[in-house]
């Protein structure tokens, strides 16, 4: 059903308005629910998340919150990074490529809103299933409190620093990243808290 408080999303000047546009009229055929998280149109069922609709610099798309359990039969899937677990894109350059692929989005959109329907989720990795950078192991070992405050902290905190310390390439960033954040896990804070 659509909002009227997402409207301005649509309205507002964007190098894919019109492909945004399009989205959301296939979107809103689905009779999901319209409204807005993270600042982007999401679609829900049941007030369950299922797709969202972004822009990037190269592409606009459609998020499938639990793409990874859907099944791909046009190929049209794409899994951002290695680290994302749940969520698979559609991704578009042009309004002729959302017009041309249409009938499949509504597949894959009945495919998504089915999974909601039965409350399927992606069973997430566990905090103990992710790698620990060896420098940070260093001064888990070596910091006591620096091991518990980690420890303490909630799964998803855990997560965010274990991915952030080892997707730096090189050893002195991922030590540099480490020794900046040592005060926030001190806090007992997040990344971006």
């Amino acid at each position: 059903m659509q909002n009227s408080t997402v409207d301005w999303f649509f309205t507002k000047e964007s190098k894919w308005q019109s492909e945004y546009e399009a989205l959301r009229s296939i979107l809103l055929s689905t009779n999901l629910d319209e409204g807005l998280k993270w600042g982007n149109p999401c679609y829900m069922y049941n007030e369950t998340n299922v797709v969202l609709i972004h822009g990037f610099k190269e592409y606009c798309a459609l998020l499938l919150f639990q793409g990874a359990l859907l099944k791909d039969p046009y190929h049209l899937l794409v899994h951002q990074t290695k680290n994302v677990q749940a969520a698979r894109q559609i991704r578009f350059t042009k309004l002729s490529e959302i017009e041309a692929q249409k009938e499949q989005l509504l597949v894959y959109l009945a495919d998504a809103i089915e999974i909601a329907k039965e409350g399927k989720k992606v069973q997430m990795k566990s905090v103990s299933e992710y790698e620990i950078p060896a420098e940070f192991q260093e001064v888990l070992n070596e910091m006591s409190d620096v091991k518990n405050a980690f420890e303490s902290l909630t799964p998803g905190r855990r997560k965010a620093y274990l991915y952030f310390f080892s997707s730096a390439k090189q050893s002195k960033t991922r030590i540099t990243r480490i020794e900046k954040y040592i005060p926030k896990i001190l806090e007992g804070k997040g990344l971006e808290d």
